[in-house]
């Protein structure tokens, strides 16, 4: 059996080496997983300094805190108040993986993609609505789309102008409403907070639209009833100027495969023209 003997505190000994060996060999993997032990704590701490809610480059920026909201899910962001529209999509991609041409985003209607969160008065804790679905959804779901829109502008190339047409011409020789919405000529406005009111349908009842941005829905309301219409099943959006009356539109929303299912509503204020077929079809279907 191997012994060791014990020398006084300062003096000299040796430790008989069969046993020394072991010792060593113990004291370096001791060592080796102190090391370890001190690499991983290492390593925990620099992933947890790598966790943050913003770029980098936000750094010393007004900063805004958002709640996106997209597919029943719920996302908080932290976003400069001088990012642009485009900038927060880029953002929303990175949190849901939905790109930025597939998004319909709106706060108080349609985002416009070149103004910044501070132009269009985001405030903190504003809850942002998405609209969007996977490329491969939207191309099934815009074939079909875009095959009805060609044939409906071939055929409106071939007929005369609506406002013309006697169908057309029943409501129009009413005169403009006297409580329809004002218009501005040559403008082009977001979407108003309240209904757009005062307008026609095509039995001459008064009209107003709705456009329920966080059920993406819209609304149709006549004195009888209001109809709820997910937008997404609205194929197509027609529009003409009124002859004579320029500053006003007739619009159909194309609720079918056919024209005989276009709801038409007259006296629409030209400057909301662009920003209802925005909200309704949405810029991401000619993607």
């Amino acid at each position: 059996m191997p012994t060791s003997l014990c020398f006084p505190a300062g003096s000299e000994g040796v430790v008989m080496e069969a046993e020394a060996s072991p010792k060593k060999e113990a004291v370096v993997k001791c060592e080796k997983a102190g090391e370890g032990d001190a690499e991983v704590e290492e390593n925990s701490n620099a992933q947890g300094s790598g966790v943050s809610n913003g770029d980098d480059t936000d750094d010393g920026k007004e900063m805004v805190e958002l709640k996106i909201i997209w597919n029943k899910n719920k996302y908080d962001l932290k976003m400069p108040l001088d990012g642009t529209g485009a900038n927060l999509k880029e953002r929303i991609h990175s949190l849901t993986g939905l790109p930025p041409a597939m998004q319909k985003v709106m706060y108080k209607g349609l985002l416009p993609e070149d103004k910044t969160l501070r132009d269009i008065k985001v405030t903190n804790g504003a809850k942002i609505m998405v609209v969007g679905s996977t490329i491969n959804d939207v191309l099934a779901v815009n074939t079909p789309k875009e095959a009805i829109q060609q044939e409906v502008k071939a055929e409106e190339n071939k007929k005369e102008p609506l406002c013309r047409q006697k169908q057309h011409r029943k409501v129009l020789d009413k005169g403009k409403p006297e409580d329809i919405m004002p218009s501005v000529k040559g403008t082009k406005e977001r979407l108003p907070t309240v209904p757009l009111s005062g307008m026609y349908n095509k039995s001459g009842g008064k009209v107003r639209l709705t456009f329920k941005l966080e059920q993406d829905q819209l609304w149709i309301g006549t004195k009888e009833r209001t109809e709820k219409i997910p937008m997404g099943s609205v194929k197509n959006v027609v529009t003409e100027p009124i002859e004579g009356h320029e500053d006003y539109h007739m619009m159909a929303f194309q609720l079918g495969p056919t024209e005989a299912s276009y709801y038409w509503v007259y006296w629409v204020p030209v400057q909301y023209v662009d920003a209802i077929k925005d909200t309704v079809l949405g810029k991401w279907q000619y993607f």
